[in-house]
C-alpha cells in the first residue's frame, strides 16, 4: 500500500543476481506509474523507463528537451509503485562529465536499480532515427567512467549505450562497445542492430550482458524472446510499447464518440472498476484507513 516495500538497494542487488543467470529479464516500458503496476502484476523481471515515453508524455519531441530533474521525478514516482528493479534512459547525462555524474547520484537517490548512458551529441535524436552524430571515443568512454565513479552503491548497473551503429557502421558499433566496456560499463546497450548475426556477434565480443531494444518502427526487426535469448541477449527492453497501444486506443475512443456521441461501444475493451480497483489494491487503503480511525470526543468539553 502507498509505495513498495523493497528497498532500491534490494533491487539493484536482484538485478545483478539475475543478470549472472541464464535467462533473459523482459523490462517493458512503463508510461506512468500505474502502468508499473500492472507490468509487475503480469509477472515480468523489471520495469523500463523512456526518455521519449517520457518526452511524449510531456507533449515533446524525443530531441534532447527533458531535464534530469523531471526525468528523476517521474522514475521515482514508477520506483513507488513497483518492487521490481527500474532502468531508467539517462540520454547523455545532461551534461558535461560533472552534470552526468549529479545525473547519476540524482537518479540513485529516485531509486533506479539501473540507468543508461548514450554516445550521441546533444542535442540527441531517437536512436532509429537519421540525422544524429555521435561524440568521439574518448568523449563517449569519458561519459561512462564518470557515471561508474559517481555511483555511490556498486550495485548500481551502469549501462552504456551507443548510437554509432547507424552512423559509422558495424565494425564501428564493436570497436566502440569494447571500448565502453574496458571503460567500466556493466553492461552494453548497442542501439539499432540490424539483425540478430549482429546482437550475436556483439555478444560475442563484450564480456558483460547485453541490452536489446524492441521499439516498434525502428530498424530492428521486432525479434521474439526466446529468438533474442538463443543469441546471447539477456536484457530486452520494449520502451515504448504500451504508451503506443494505449494512445492509440484512445485515438480510437476519441474518433466512435465524435461520431457516435458515446463510448458504449467501447466499454468492452475498457479496464473496468474493479479492475482498476483491484490493481489499486483499493481495499488495502480502506482497511488502513479503518485501523487508524479511531479517535473518540469522549471526555471533551461539550460545545
Amino acid at each position: 500500500m502507498l509505495t513498495s516495500a523493497v528497498t532500491p538497494a534490494e533491487r539493484r542487488v536482484r538485478l545483478r543476481a539475475a543478470l549472472a543467470g541464464t535467462d533473459l529479464l523482459r523490462f517493458p516500458g512503463a508510461f506512468n506509474p500505474l502502468s508499473a503496476k500492472l507490468i509487475q502484476r503480469k509477472g515480468f523481471e523489471g520495469v523500463y523507463v523512456s526518455g521519449a515515453v517520457l518526452s511524449a508524455d510531456l507533449g515533446l519531441p524525443d530531441i534532447g528537451l527533458t531535464t534530469a530533474t523531471e526525468v528523476a521525478a517521474r522514475t521515482a514516482a514508477v520506483v513507488a509503485q513497483t518492487d521490481l528493479p527500474v532502468v531508467v534512459d539517462a540520454d547523455t547525462g545532461f551534461g558535461e562529465p560533472l552534470n552526468l555524474a549529479r545525473t547519476v547520484q540524482t537518479l540513485e537517490h529516485a531509486g533506479v536499480a539501473g540507468l543508461h548512458v548514450e554516445d550521441q551529441v546533444n542535442p540527441k535524436r531517437c536512436g532509429h532515427l537519421e540525422g544524429k552524430s555521435v561524440v568521439d571515443e574518448a568523449t563517449a568512454v569519458q561519459r561512462i567512467s564518470a557515471a561508474v565513479r559517481a555511483r555511490h552503491d556498486p550495485n548500481l548497473l551502469v549501462i552504456a549505450r551507443t548510437d554509432i551503429r547507424g552512423v559509422e557502421g558495424f565494425d564501428a558499433a564493436l570497436r566502440r562497445s569494447q571500448a565502453l566496456v574496458d571503460a567500466g560499463a556493466d553492461a552494453l546497450f548497442p542501439e539499432a542492430m540490424s539483425d540478430l548475426d549482429e546482437f550475436a556477434r556483439v555478444v560475442a565480443a563484450v564480456d558483460v550482458p547485453v541490452l536489446a531494444n524492441m521499439t516498434e518502427f525502428g530498424r530492428s526487426d521486432l525479434f521474439t524472446h526466446e529468438q533474442l535469448r538463443d543469441v546471447g541477449v539477456r536484457i530486452v527492453i520494449h520502451p515504448v510499447s504500451l504508451l503506443r497501444l494505449a494512445m492509440g486506443a484512445a485515438d480510437r475512443a476519441l474518433d466512435a464518440l465524435a461520431a457516435q456521441g458515446t463510448l458504449a461501444g467501447e466499454v468492452p475493451r475498457m479496464q473496468t472498476r474493479a479492475e482498476l480497483y483491484d490493481l489499486l489494491d483499493y481495499e488495502a487503503y480502506g482497511d488502513f484507513d479503518a485501523g487508524v480511525w479511531t479517535f473518540s470526543l469522549e471526555g471533551n468539553r461539550p460545545g
